[in-house]
C-alpha cells in the first residue's frame, strides 16, 4: 500500500463513519422527540418527560464527543493529502483549494454542531418542563 492510498483510505473511512454517525443521531433524535410529544399529548407521568429529556441531553453530548473524535481523525490526513496533491495540476488540488474558501460557517461541522446544540437545548427544556409538571 502506498502513502496516497493509506491517507485516502483513512480519510474516506472516517468521513463515511462521521456521516453515518450523524445520520444515526438524527434518527435517534426523531424517535426521542416523538416520544416527548407523545408523552405531552397523552398526559403521561411527568417523570417520563424528565427521563426522555435527560436521554436527549445525553444523546446530544455523546454524539458531540463522537463527532469531535471523527473530526480529529479526519484532520490527521489533510496535511498529508495536501502534500501529495502538490503533484497534481492546481485545479485538481481539492483539499488545498477547499481550505479557506468557505470560512468557518459554511461547513458540515457547523451544521452538525447547530443541530446537536439545538437537540441539547430541547432536551434541557423537556427536563425543566417535566420537572415543573412533576412538582405540581
Amino acid at each position: 500500500m502506498d502513502e496516497w492510498q493509506y491517507l485516502w483510505d483513512h480519510f474516506k473511512f472516517n468521513a463515511e463513519q462521521r456521516l453515518k454517525g450523524f445520520n444515526f443521531f438524527v434518527l435517534l433524535s426523531i424517535f426521542a422527540d416523538g416520544g416527548v410529544f407523545t408523552a405531552i399529548d397523552r398526559h403521561f407521568n411527568p417523570v417520563l418527560l424528565v427521563l426522555l429529556g435527560s436521554f436527549i441531553i445525553i444523546l446530544a453530548l455523546v454524539f458531540w464527543l463522537v463527532d469531535l473524535r471523527s473530526q480529529h481523525l479526519l484532520r490527521l490526513t489533510i496535511p498529508g493529502l495536501k502534500q501529495l496533491e502538490k503533484e497534481f495540476p492546481e485545479h485538481s488540488r481539492l483539499f488545498a483549494n477547499d481550505s479557506g474558501c468557505h470560512g468557518k460557517i459554511v461547513r458540515y461541522s457547523t451544521a452538525f454542531r447547530v443541530l446537536i446544540f439545538c437537540q441539547f437545548i430541547f432536551g434541557a427544556g423537556v427536563v425543566v418542563y417535566g420537572a415543573t409538571q412533576w412538582a405540581c
